[in-house]
């Protein structure tokens, strides 16, 4: 759906969406990474499962919830990549741990 126009002077980094390497640029937020993906979709409702994906890409509608870094509902559109980060599409409810 979205692409990204080539840039020759930014630098390049990998990080891992749901396992698979994707190629990023330094400074990019997650959410705009992942609206590149075939999927877009960074995480699915509670209720009903339906999937959602990042949407006001300013941190307001909480529609870019994932897993990064095993942190659960971290708002994608407020981070930026990081080599070697670790992102999850976040399935359901966030799973609390003890």
């Amino acid at each position: 759906m979205f692409k990204k126009l080539p840039d020759l002077v930014a630098p390049t980094l990998t990080l891992y969406v749901d396992g698979h390497a994707v190629t990023a640029e330094r400074g990019e937020t997650i959410a705009a990474v992942l609206l590149r993906e075939s999927n877009a979709a960074s995480r699915t409702t509670p209720v009903h499962g339906s999937p959602r994906a990042p949407f006001c890409m300013m941190g307001v509608c909480f529609e870019c919830l994932a897993v990064v870094d095993g942190v659960a509902s971290t708002q994608t559109c407020l981070m930026t990549v990081e080599e070697g980060m670790r992102v999850e599409r976040q399935l359901g409810r966030k799973k609390v741990t003890q």
